[in-house]
């Protein structure tokens, strides 16, 4: 008899395994229709059981980063201002340090030194068109002229309203584009760089 029993009820306890097999955490189905439904939407993490003493309070929500404390503490500015001007005039002091470590690199032949420098400039200082230029007569020292093309462009969009700076980036620019052969894209920078 109780055999006959298990044997009646092997096929429901299949199908309830199987039926939770098919839903997702919250008991959600995992299923998602083909096409023209409603638009997907990231599943929900796992919720863990909480004691029901604590039921009554409200989940804090999950900070992955807080940017408002800072690693190191470090005096209050009034203003949220960066430590750099957009025109690239005035840059931060390791950034005019990497920038000299790299022209003395240069001067000594070690060109991809002096990338590695100008990289590290470029991430203290991301919207310096100093750091950009810098990173372009890097690139022309080590024969890569299409590189250094681009990041004289990438300078000259961050000029800002500096007009000398803007100026070295177009005959920069245009020495760039002579030495790769471009004579009419050079004539036209140094007419820009003129227009100045």
């Amino acid at each position: 008899m109780i055999k006959v029993t298990s044997i009646r009820f092997a096929p429901l306890a299949l199908a309830l395994a199987l039926a939770g097999c098919a839903s997702g955490p919250g008991g959600g189905s995992i299923y998602v229709p083909m096409g023209g439904g409603e638009p997907s939407r990231a599943p929900e993490p796992p919720r863990t059981a909480e004691p029901e003493q604590n039921s009554e309070r409200e989940p804090e929500p999950r900070v992955w980063r807080k940017s408002e404390e800072p690693a190191v503490s470090e005096p209050e500015q009034p203003s949220r201002t960066p430590s750099y001007r957009e025109s690239g005039d005035a840059l931060p002091a390791a950034a005019v340090t990497l920038i000299r470590d790299a022209d003395q690199r240069l001067q000594q032949g070690d060109s991809a030194g002096a990338i590695s420098s100008l990289e590290r400039a470029q991430r203290i200082a991301p919207r310096s068109a100093e750091v950009y230029f810098k990173l372009a007569e890097a690139y022309v020292a080590g024969d890569n002229l299409g590189a250094a093309e681009q990041f004289t462009l990438k300078g000259l969009s961050l000029a800002g309203n500096n007009s000398s700076l803007q100026r070295s980036g177009w005959l920069l620019l245009a020495d760039i584009r002579r030495a790769r052969g471009n004579v009419a894209g050079a004539s036209q920078a140094e007419d820009r760089a003129r227009a100045l």
